[in-house]
């Protein structure tokens, strides 16, 4: 009788105890089967620190749905799929039987030899760290750097009309902005991909924000504040042809108000070619050379340079060689090295497009604006006393960081070699500390860039901070990760790379990376108060 009573109050107890007491909160309670493994143990950290600050590391620039962008065939695979990881992570039909179509990655990496197309579950030949045309920006390894100690996801929505154009394979349409449009929308569709694995609207780590009391709010709960930005060409269809600027002021005020309704926070206003906003910094080396044809294609015109005005230069242009996109009597300048930065500024339309951001408390981004662009925004910030002003992936010359940090702006470093970014961080240390800053990266997966090549010395498991999670190699269906071999082929090997990171500079350096999600909130909680 005794043993029938004890087991009828265990049966009781079981049936009034909530199903998710048995589940972490930071775990799904229905993950699609097969997936992803994440690899990462222990709770996500949450809530404040003793000074009432949040913390957490800062990607202020990633694209997580380039897939759709540049006509939708030029980076293979999805983030996610609902019939699973087998049909998002496949590689482009044209790519096979051996890697053979990827013209645009062998011409970009220079390796004409192909690869294995095989993505799930074997993954034989990508993602790599030198892909730049594969998915690396998976959900489930989103979700690990999350749990790794990531809290702020800029989502740069991103396309490039010319480069759509001259791909050979597309299923979309070219236009930047609706495709802008479209990746918004799958965004918002990834949100809620991750809330119903978690059991309904509002519940997943993934959360979408339009404020910085939104972002701060999300970031106490342990999760990840997703902001949304633009980084394309012909921001509002602004391009310029033999300098006559298409797009007018309505067409900023309507574009403005439309991506804002969208929820987009943050935006650049001209990057790779010069267009009616603004110049652009140039790229260097083949990349650069290509860049400038298509500057040539797009615009009627090459990039001209004069000598700079100022400490601040532009980057050297890289060589424009035979090049069958363009007609061979179209011939590039011979450049003086003595002239190093871009005739081009910020334009009238410019400044209007700069104070239409403002009146919107929107954050601004610098990176790929020239020098004489750059400056001309940071006076413009200045004189109103805007402090919402980002550089998120070392595109600005970096003898502008005391003016953003007086500003109150944000800078972020490229993710890219290790060393490199403790060289850049050192180089500003003092200026966080007399600022009171935290510093971030951008790590620009699925931004047709390069990624950390293969480290050495980082042992598994590890912790990147004394009280962060166990991280151990990372498997996603037959194959393992690890940032030792693999370098940073994808964003879910963000906590091993800062591990290196925190070998090469110290522990400091981290609780700085740490200081990041404060010091981003606070660039943007100051835009919001502002007034004219």
């Amino acid at each position: 009788m005794l043993l029938r009573l004890v087991v009828a109050l265990a049966l009781l107890a079981a049936a009034l105890t909530p199903a998710s007491a048995a589940t972490p909160w930071w775990e799904p309670v229905a993950r699609p089967a097969p997936d992803s493994q994440i690899n990462v143990t222990g709770e996500p950290f949450k809530g404040v620190d003793g000074q009432g600050r949040v913390r957490g590391f800062v990607d202020a620039h990633n694209h997580l749905m380039t897939n759709e962008g540049f006509g939708g065939k030029l980076i293979c695979g999805k983030p996610f799929s609902e019939q699973g990881i087998a049909d998002a992570l496949k590689d482009c039909p044209e790519h096979h039987p051996a890697g053979l179509g990827a013209i645009f990655e062998a011409i970009v990496t220079g390796d004409f030899d192909g690869h294995d197309p095989v993505g799930w579950p074997t993954f034989k030949g990508w993602p790599s760290y030198t892909t730049v045309s594969h998915q690396q920006n998976y959900y489930a390894w989103v979700e690990r750097a999350w749990r790794g100690g990531q809290r702020v996801l800029v989502q740069d929505l991103t396309s490039n009309a010319e480069l759509c154009i001259i791909h050979p394979f597309k299923d979309k349409p070219c236009d930047e902005m609706a495709s802008v449009r479209l990746q918004a929308q799958r965004t918002y569709e990834l949100q809620a991909f991750i809330d119903k694995q978690f059991g309904g609207t509002g519940k997943g780590w993934f959360r979408i924000v339009t404020s910085s009391e939104q972002a701060r709010d999300v970031i106490k709960q342990g999760k990840l504040a997703v902001v949304l930005g633009i980084e394309t060409s012909e921001l509002f269809g602004c391009r310029t042809f033999l300098d006559i600027p298409l797009c007018s002021r309505a067409d900023i005020d309507r574009g403005l108000d439309e991506v804002y309704a969208l929820g987009v926070r943050s935006a650049f206003l001209c990057h790779k070619f010069d267009n009616a906003l603004c110049g652009v910094r140039f790229d260097s080396g083949t990349q650069g050379g290509v860049i400038n044809a298509g500057q040539f294609l797009r615009t009627g015109q090459w990039w001209k340079t004069e000598e700079c005005k100022g400490p601040q230069q532009d980057n050297p242009i890289g060589t424009v060689g035979p090049n069958a996109l363009i007609p061979a009597s179209a011939v590039a300048p011979a450049y003086d090295p003595a002239k190093r930065c871009n005739v081009r500024g910020l334009t009238s339309l410019g400044e209007y497009a700069v104070q239409g951001m403002m009146r919107r408390h929107m954050m601004i981004e610098i990176d790929h604006m020239s020098v004489k662009a750059a400056g001309r925004t940071l006076d413009l910030a200045a004189q109103a006393r805007y402090p919402g002003i980002v550089s998120s992936h070392s595109w600005m010359d970096a003898q502008w960081t005391e003016k953003v940090y007086q500003l109150g702006g944000f800078i972020a470093g490229y993710e890219n070699d290790p060393g490199g970014y403790v060289a850049q961080a050192a180089a500003a240390e003092p200026l966080r500390r007399k600022y009171d800053v935290g510093i971030g990266f951008g790590s620009d997966y699925n931004g047709v860039g390069s990624h950390p090549a293969p480290q050495s010395g980082v042992t598994y498991p590890f912790r990147s901070y004394p009280d962060g999670p166990l991280v151990d190699r990372q498997r996603t269906g037959e194959r393992v990760w690890d940032i030792n071999v693999d370098g940073g082929a994808h964003i879910g090997l963000l906590p091993d790379w800062v591990e290196k990171v925190r070998q090469l500079g110290g522990d400091q350096l981290v609780q700085d990376m740490l200081g990041g999600a404060e010091s981003y909130l606070r660039t943007w909680s100051g835009s919001q108060r502002w007034t004219p």
